[in-house]
């Protein structure tokens, strides 16, 4: 399997995965338009966020899942780490070793910890990071503050 950073090629297939998991994960339908703010955010002057994109090795020009993520720092514990923002991999190709790979790289970019949400409900992925040995953190309550519309 071949791991990378998405490239501005990837853009158009990254926004339709994206669009995808929103969509299965939450019953969101985006509305993302072409000035979404994504291209700007992997490849402009100051990328905010990453994807790395996973491929197979007789498909190497299909990208099979992704993980979006962007750096952090712990206060607590003075050491950067990584904020998982999506893991997704599309139905055809899951259960091949994909998700652990995409896992597996962002393991290789930080000795700090990595962290993300899980939605309520979604057994599956639950199933999946505690195979990792990824465990759930108690005591926290996500909160969002999105601007005034």
């Amino acid at each position: 399997m071949s791991v990378r950073l998405a490239t501005p090629a990837d853009l158009s297939t990254i926004r339709s995965m994206l669009r995808t998991h929103a969509k299965t994960e939450s019953g969101i339908a985006t509305v993302a338009s072409v000035d979404d703010g994504l291209e700007q955010a992997l490849v402009g002057a100051t990328p905010t966020v990453f994807v790395t994109v996973v491929s197979l090795p007789h498909a190497p020009e299909t990208i099979a899942g992704l993980a979006m993520w962007y750096p952090t720092f712990s206060s607590w514990s003075l050491a950067s780490g990584i904020w998982l923002e999506d893991l997704f991999v599309d139905d055809s190709y899951r259960n091949a070793g994909l998700g652990l790979e995409l896992m597996s790289d962002l393991r290789t970019r930080t000795d700090g910890r990595i962290e993300w949400d899980v939605s309520a409900g979604n057994d599956g992925a639950e199933r999946f990071y505690r195979k990792l040995g990824a465990v759930a953190q108690s005591g926290w309550t996500t909160y969002r503050w999105l601007p005034a519309s």
